[in-house]
């Protein structure tokens, strides 16, 4: 059995039999209009993390970190801005600066899958590598909005593990609930994981709406 990296989120380790193993890429899609970068910040506090971001600047990523810090714990991440230019290329360059045993987050996927299919293929394929070689975890965060990439089953079958995030409003209340359909090198769960994402990110216990 492959080692485990924890996510820093106790109610989602306990659930994955203690995290995620070592060399996975995780698909990590979510709605637009939810919170769920919440869950990357806190990933971000359990060990050595490198933040490529392609829509929001650098900066931008920063400061979000800092406001969610006053709340709940989060890491100092290396964050690099890929979105500007080629950013497949660059993100292929960064790939060889990740620690062993560290956590790369990249948020958002969706320009890379609107690249050539074949080399965002290679980019995978490249990313895949780079995690076992380090014992390391990528977590892609992909938006699940109006207008999904078409290289998004690509990905979906290249990921070891898939969270989805499904964020509903329910009479006066945003209930958000989080799947694990695809777990390589592990068990996917039967059930969601009703989770509360308001200034961090912890189970739910509020009972649902008839």
């Amino acid at each position: 059995m492959s080692r485990r990296l924890s996510t820093g989120i106790d109610v989602l380790d306990r659930q994955l039999d203690g995290g995620i193993p070592t060399g996975s890429i995780v698909l990590f899609s979510a709605d637009p209009a939810s919170q769920s970068e919440l869950l990357l910040y806190e990933v971000t506090a359990v060990r050595m993390a490198l933040y490529l971001t392609t829509i929001r600047s650098d900066q931008a990523v920063q400061d979000a970190l800092d406001r969610t810090s006053r709340y709940t714990k989060v890491g100092e991440p290396t964050i690099r801005d890929i979105g500007v230019e080629a950013p497949l290329d660059q993100g292929n360059k960064l790939l060889g600066t990740l620690p062993t045993e560290s956590t790369l987050i990249i948020d958002t996927l969706d320009p890379l899958e609107r690249q050539e299919a074949s080399r965002y293929r290679y980019f995978l394929n490249q990313l895949q590598t780079q995690m076992r070689n380090t014992e390391s975890i990528a977590i892609l965060h992909a938006m699940d909005g109006r207008s999904v990439p078409e290289l998004r089953d690509v990905t979906e079958h290249m990921a070891d593990v898939v969270f989805h995030l499904n964020t509903e409003i329910q009479g006066t209340e945003i209930v958000n609930r989080l799947s694990v359909p695809k777990f390589r090198g592990g068990r996917a769960l039967d059930e969601t994981i009703k989770l509360k994402l308001s200034t961090g990110v912890s189970i739910d216990t509020s009972r649902d709406i008839a």
